[in-house]
């Protein structure tokens, strides 16, 4: 680039045109316009007439300057005029672009992205070929034309951990493996870590090193910790070289679930940062109902992974109660059945004591029967209700529970195995001269991996009876293998028992910590501190959620599951990213920065070059050049049509208005090539920074009809090309006026914003996660329909079900789908808007299953239909493929052919009145069924 007058320019030698610009205005003034033509009729005799001194009238000086700057414009806007240069000082050759790409640079990517495209520019105009590292996902050097990576940027996206150990490994093997010498320009995104100066070698050793990094403080939020009874929530920030850092407040939003199934923030705080501190903390005291519904905390103004928290059991204190049969200040303390019970739980748990009656009604989350025999029938019932509905029922044994007939000649619902009649010792117990120690846990227990200490040991207990089903419900035992606890599932809780007391009397179990580690992996507790990896082993853990660089949720249904000891011992990277993990019933959140963790601005050496971000960015011109020389033309023609008489004045005067109003709106929205990449990138940035809640919440302010994505990009193409015929079917027809259709993630969409769902099946499609589930089963209880489309009408009957039905059956599996029936003739949809008694697609003869009639609908004389309730049917399901009947392209012509000339139009046609019923039934209910709606309904079909 060749800098003038503090301009650049990318082809200088075009300026030389600008020499010619004096002879033009000489060969204009030579050249007089077009002479004006008015006849006069008494001047006729002057014709043949010539005059010996005739003179040329010249163009005017006002109109020749005018088409000066025209081609003056035009020449410097070829010359690429460039404002802001950047002087390139590093030379020439080869040039390999690093990034660090790490959570840290992810709230100022926009400004990041712009920089490297503005350094990819610089590259492009000297021709040197360029290469990409990315140290969070590295790969191999792949040098190529500048160009090539403007295409790519958008999709370069900050990844939410930092560059671990084996990425700097990657990363310098590819770099080592490069003969070639070649400069570096390394984005850092600020924050020092471990591997970095292998990093900087490795590039020194082929060439110049420059660092740019934007200089400014990173803020960071450690994961809360319960303390006190309140939440401890720090934050750090980074102190960048420079001016001391000065006081600032940082708000911090705790975000979740309302009881409405809502998200929305749920508390706000502020924490003060003093002048030249680097952390700060505060504390924030919550109910213990709102503090369980916390689903992550965040800090507005930060948009990365590290600004962002997620929450997990350890800040959930369960609500725990605890149930003796002996009286409160029965005997001493420690030998209290509910003694260590109190000790193990209290730090991490809310613990409730009362009789069972009282704590029912508060719906804990846990129920420790320590040493309870007998409950009452009335009680008995509401404590089995209870545990079906999710609960945890925990029992004790004792000397009551061994004395007693309690389960002993049938299993009884709240135990989960048969006791055995007698015993040496005290009714049902038993007991051994040397007291017995515990085997280690089978892998399919959930204290599988948990250490045995050598000093626990058992004298007493309760026998279980031998029974067919007691292996499976053994989840410890001791080394005899005489069952220690037992397990069985009743509806969606479980039924626990410890075969020995709570307290020291029968066993030394309840004085070791492996008690309170059995108490966490049963979930009665929430650890107040992170679990080790050794009291994790041999479990696995499943993703719920991941985060994103930009510290979004994002679905993690497809990732595998990862090792106890892993999930706390592993670096965030590939393998484990942050996010929530699950395993049974706990949860444990594994966030981009932990407790202890410290941000430590990045050092270099003296031979890597340190910069900053460019304060002004280079703006090509020659858009606006060009620009400027098209109206200047365009202003040229209206003045010589003016000059020669051939424009009116008040007509000029319009069409200048005209062009300076197109020209000046033209210039003012011009893009620069620097700017086209700039918006280019933000648009990318903007659609991975935004969810697409907000998206579907602005369509969906009126009615919006939606498809669910398959994952296969033919259906789903088709499934929104076939709602958005329909929509136009309901507008020109109806007085219906649909917004353009939207496809739906389960996983990310709220369903509540559209009434009507088209899902078309698929036999690849993968399984909704349980929280999709949940939202769907919330949708259809509410009052949403579903339709599904297995698209497998027009398949040869075989006598077994499609791939498609079949992956239906398996889709509706853990949906609220009330019992179906065909769609019986009196049905709402054969009248909603049309009388229809065929409903094909573009198969013609498939089935179609609605919810059934209630059994006590009567059809009364002379009325053609029962009388139904006003609800509308959930769910609708068929096969006829009716997306592939409605679709149409962009003109509104139909895409995909159904049957053959007349007959298939009518078939099509018949889809479409399909599809208005469907729509008005959803909206109207049974509507029709009204016997309002009888004389008119009577008259039509011809009765």
């Amino acid at each position: 680039m060749t800098m003038i007058a503090g301009l650049g320019f990318t082809a200088p030698w075009l300026l030389l045109g600008l020499l010619g610009l004096p002879l033009l205005w000489i060969l204009l003034r030579a050249v007089p316009p077009a002479p004006k033509k008015q006849i006069f009729p008494a001047v006729t005799l002057l014709l043949g007439l010539s005059d010996k001194d005739s003179q040329s009238d010249r163009t005017p000086w006002w109109l020749l300057l005018l088409r000066l700057l025209a081609v003056a414009a035009a020449i410097l806007g070829f010359a690429g005029p460039v404002l802001n240069p950047t002087r390139d000082t590093a030379g020439s050759g080869p040039l390999v672009l690093v990034l660090d790409g790490s959570w840290a640079g992810a709230t100022n990517w926009q400004e990041t992205s712009k920089q490297i495209s503005s350094r990819l520019e610089e590259a492009g105009r000297a021709n040197r070929p360029v290469a990409l590292l990315q140290l969070t996902a590295p790969k191999a050097l792949q040098f190529q034309a500048a160009a090539t990576w403007q295409q790519q940027l958008p999709g370069l996206l900050p990844q939410p951990w930092q560059p671990s150990a084996d990425q700097i490994d990657a990363a310098t093997a590819h770099l080592a493996a490069s003969d070639q010498r070649f400069d570096s320009l390394w984005f850092s995104d600020g924050l020092a870590y471990a591997g970095q100066q292998d990093i900087t070698e490795a590039l020194s050793s082929h060439g110049a090193v420059t660092v740019i990094s934007s200089g400014l403080p990173i803020l960071g939020l450690l994961p809360p910790v319960a303390k006190d009874g309140a939440l401890e929530i720090s934050l750090l920030r980074s102190a960048p070289g420079g001016p001391t850092l000065s006081a600032q407040s940082v708000e911090v939003l705790a975000r979740g679930r309302d009881p409405g199934g809502t998200h929305r923030t749920l508390a706000q705080v502020t924490a003060q940062f003093e002048p030249g501190a680097t952390s700060t903390s505060l504390q924030l005291a919550l109910p213990a109902e709102l503090r369980a519904r916390i689903e992550r905390f965040e800090l507005p103004d930060q948009r990365s992974a590290g600004a962002v928290a997620l929450s997990d059991d350890s800040l959930r204190r369960r609500e725990v109660a605890l149930i003796s049969s002996g009286a409160p200040d029965e005997g001493l303390a420690l030998l209290s059945s509910l003694h260590y019970l109190r000790q193990a739980l209290k730090p991490t748990a809310e613990l409730i004591e009362g009789s069972l009656g009282d704590i029912l009604p508060a719906n804990p989350d846990v129920i420790v029967l320590a040493d309870v025999a007998r409950i009452a029938p009335d009680l008995q019932d509401a404590l089995a209700e209870w545990v079906q509905a999710g609960g945890l029922l925990l029992r004790f044994a004792g000397p009551r529970l061994a004395s007693s007939d309690t389960a002993r000649d049938s299993e009884e619902l709240l135990m989960p195995v048969r006791l055995r009649i007698g015993g040496r010792s005290i009714g049902g117990a038993m007991s051994w001269g040397e007291p017995k120690t515990l085997s280690p846990f089978a892998e399919g227990s959930p204290f599988f991996g948990l250490t045995i200490p050598a000093e626990v040991s058992v004298s007493s207990q309760v026998v279980a009876q031998p029974d067919p089903s007691l292996a499976a419900r053994v989840i410890a035992a001791l080394d005899d293998g005489t069952p220690l606890v037992t397990r069985k599932a009743l509806g969606q809780g479980q039924v626990v028992l410890f075969h020995v007391t709570a307290n020291a009397e029968w066993s030394s179990l309840p004085l070791s910590g492996l008690f309170v580690r059995m108490l966490e992996r049963l979930a009665v507790s929430s650890a107040a501190k992170p679990p080790e990896a050794q009291s994790l082993e041999g479990t696995t853990w499943r993703p719920l959620t991941i985060l994103d660089g930009f510290g979004r949720s994002a679905d993690a249904s497809r990732l595998s599951g990862v090792a106890g000891p892993d999930l706390i011992e592993l670096p965030t990277g590939p393998a484990l990213p942050p996010g929530l993990y699950q395993s049974e019933s706990r949860s444990l959140a594994r966030n981009t920065l932990a407790q202890g963790d410290v941000l430590t601005v990045a050092s270099w050496g003296n031979d890597v070059t340190q910069a900053g971000y460019h304060s002004n960015q280079e703006q090509a011109l020659a858009g606006l050049l060009l620009g400027l020389a098209l109206l200047l033309l365009s202003l040229d023609v209206v003045a010589t049509l003016l000059i020669s008489g051939l424009l009116a004045r008040r007509q000029s005067l319009a069409m200048i208005a005209l062009v300076l109003g197109a020209g000046l709106g033209m210039a003012a929205g011009w893009p620069t090539a620097s700017q086209a990449q700039n918006n280019q990138v933000q648009t990318s940035q903007d659609t991975a920074r935004d969810t697409t809640q907000d998206e579907h919440a602005i369509r969906a302010g009126e009615l919006t009809l939606a498809h669910v994505l398959t994952g296969e990009a033919k259906t789903d193409r088709i499934a929104l090309a076939g709602l958005r015929g329909l929509s136009d079917t309901l507008f020109f027809r109806t007085s219906v006026e649909p917004s353009p259709p939207v496809s739906i993630d389960l996983e990310r969409d709220d369903l509540a914003l559209y009434p009507l769902l088209y899902w078309p099946v698929t036999a690849s499609q993968q399984l909704p996660s349980g929280e999709a589930y949940a939202q769907l089963n919330r949708y259809l209880g509410s009052g949403g329909m579903i339709l599904f489309d297995t698209r497998d009408a027009g398949r040869p009957a075989s006598g077994s079900a499609s791939p498609a039905a079949q992956r239906l059956q398996q889709l509706a599996l853990p949906l609220d789908i009330p019992p179906l029936e065909p769609l019986p003739n009196d049905h709402v949809l054969t009248r909603a808007f049309y009388l229809l008694q065929d409903f094909p697609g573009r198969h013609p003869r498939g089935a179609l299953w609605v919810e059934a009639a209630p059994a006590d609908a009567q059809q009364v004389e002379g009325i053609p239909f029962r009388d139904l309730n006003d609800g509308v049917t959930p769910v609708v399901i068929g096969g006829n493929d009716w997306a592939a009947a409605w679709a149409v392209d962009t003109n509104g012509r139909p895409m995909l052919p159904v049957g053959r000339g007349y007959a298939g139009e009518r078939q099509r046609e018949l889809a479409y009145r399909f599809g208005v019923n469907l729509v008005m039934h959803v909206l109207t209910g049974n509507y029709k069924s009204d016997q309002v709606h009888v004389p008119a309904l009577l008259e039509r079909l011809g009765q």
